[in-house]
C-alpha cells in the first residue's frame, strides 16, 4: 500500500533513525570491480556532496568497498557531518582483489571493522551498522550477538542484516533489534517479496540492493518505456517511483559516479504514479513471462 501524503513518501524509520526514503548507494565510488579509488576522485566527492544537496540523509556503504575507500571519501567529502546524516555501513565480507567476495562472521572481525569504520567515517557511533553476509561457517547467534554487544556498547546506533530470509530475521531478533533488511529486490527481480512483507509487517526498513535493474521490462515499446514516455521521465525514475509506491518499508538506494544520474534519481521521489500505471508496472513481470513462454521477441504492446 502506498503511503498516503508526500510526507510520509519521502521519509522513514529504520528503527530510532529519521530518514529520506530515497537514499544513495556508495558502490560505484571505486575503481573497477569495487576495487580500489574512483578514477574520478573529485567528480565521487562532488557526487557525495551533491547528494546531501539534493536532500538524501541516509548514506549507504560498506568497509567493503575497495575496500576502506569509500568510507574515506565519505569523510574527505562530508566530514563534519549534518546533524540529520545517517551513514548506514557493513561488514562481514573480506576482499582478496577486483569482484572477489567472501564471507566472514567471526564476532572478534565483525567488532574490529567496527571499529575501523568508526575511525574511518570520523565517528564515535555508526548510525545504521549491518551484516553484510551471514557467515555459513560461524553459528549464527555469535554473529547476531557481536551486533548486539555492539549496540550495547554504543558503537552502533541500529542493526541491519543482508541478503536473508524470513527465518534469519526471526533468529536475529532474538538476539538484536532489526532496523533494517537489505536484500536483492527490483521491478524485474522480486524474489524476496516474502521477505518485504514481513518486514512491513514487524515494522523493518526494507533496503533494496540493485534498485534500478530492469532488464527487459525497459525495452523499446516495453511497460516500463512506455509509462516512463506518459510522465515525460526516465525508465530509472520510474522504476524508482514504483518501489517508492510498492511499500512504505523500503528505502532504495540508488548509486551513481555521476552528478547528472544522481540529480535524474532524485527527482524521482517527486514522480507520481497514476493507478493505472502502478498495476502496468507491478503486472510487467509477468507480461514478460507469458511473451517468453509464447516465444516472442518483443514486449512491444503495438
Amino acid at each position: 500500500m502506498a503511503p498516503s501524503d508526500t510526507g510520509q513518501r519521502q521519509t522513514g524509520s529504520l528503527g530510532t533513525l529519521r530518514v529520506s526514503r530515497l537514499g544513495f548507494g556508495t558502490m560505484q565510488l571505486t575503481g573497477p570491480g569495487v576495487w580500489g579509488l574512483p578514477p574520478d576522485r573529485d567528480g565521487a566527492i562532488a557526487v557525495l556532496r551533491r547528494a546531501v544537496e539534493l536532500g538524501v540523509n541516509l548514506i549507504d556503504t560498506a568497509d567493503s568497498y575497495g575496500p576502506d575507500v569509500v568510507e574515506e571519501l565519505i569523510r574527505e567529502a562530508l566530514h563534519p557531518y549534518p546533524d540529520d546524516l545517517v551513514v548506514a555501513t557493513k561488514a562481514g565480507l573480506t576482499r582478496s582483489g577486483p569482484d572477489q567476495w567472501e564471507p566472514c562472521g567471526r564476532p572478534e572481525y565483525l567488532k574490529r571493522q567496527c571499529e575501523g569504520s568508526l575511525m574511518r567515517l570520523g565517528v564515535d557511533r555508526i548510525g545504521l551498522f549491518q551484516l553484510h553476509r551471514i557467515d555459513p561457517s560461524v553459528p549464527e547467534d555469535e554473529q547476531f550477538g557481536a551486533l548486539a554487544e555492539l549496540r550495547a556498547d554504543g558503537k552502533v546506533v541500529e542493526v541491519g542484516l543482508s541478503e536473508v530470509t524470513i527465518e534469519q530475521i526471526e533468529r536475529a531478533r532474538q538476539v538484536v533489534p532489526v532496523a533494517s533488511v537489505q536484500n536483492l529486490y527490483n521491478l524485474a527481480q522480486r524474489g524476496a517479496d516474502d521477505v518485504l512483507g514481513h518486514c512491513e509487517q514487524v515494522g523493518i526498513g526494507f533496503i533494496p540492493w540493485i534498485p534500478l535493474a530492469s532488464g527487459r521490462l525497459a525495452e523499446s515499446g516495453g511497460p516500463l518505456d512506455a509509462v516512463a514516455t506518459e510522465l515525460g521521465a526516465t525508465p530509472s525514475q520510474v522504476s524508482l517511483a514504483w518501489l517508492l509506491r510498492r511499500s512504505p518499508a523500503i528505502f532504495p538506494i540508488p548509486g551513481t559516479s555521476s552528478t547528472t544520474h544522481l540529480e535524474e534519481n532524485c527527482a524521482a521521489k517527486d514522480l507520481q504514479l497514476s493507478d493505472a500505471q502502478f498495476a502496468v508496472l507491478t503486472d510487467a513481470r509477468r507480461q514478460l513471462r507469458r511473451w517468453e513462454l509464447a516465444g516472442r521477441d518483443s514486449l512491444s504492446t503495438t
